[in-house]
């Protein structure tokens, strides 16, 4: 059997896969610059600090909520939503970039 005959991982059948519905719908496919890159992990880096900082303060405010129930899950809620608002904006952010390229 050829090396490039060997069999495929689900993860390269899914991305063949992902990149065969792109070019049929006529997204292409574009390199990013090395500027592009820079930004995106600078982007990353800043929002990781951002997602530890609020893990910090939702820790924090657990031991100060002690064992009442209703605020501790007042807490969760509100740790979700911050951490699925500010995981939306690196992804908005993200996408920023790549658009300007």
């Amino acid at each position: 059997m050829a090396e490039d005959e060997a069999p495929k991982s689900a993860f390269e059948l899914a991305m063949e896969r992902l990149r065969r519905k792109d070019r049929d719908a006529g997204v292409e496919e574009r390199a990013l610059g090395d500027e592009q890159r820079a930004a995106i992990a600078d982007v990353r880096r800043v929002y990781e600090a951002k997602l530890a900082e609020r893990e910090i303060l939702h820790q924090s405010a657990l031991r100060k909520a002690g064992l009442d129930p209703e605020a501790l899950e007042t807490l969760e809620q509100q740790y979700r939503r911050d951490r699925e608002r500010i995981q939306s904006e690196r992804e908005r952010k993200i996408e920023e970039i790549r658009a300007a390229g």
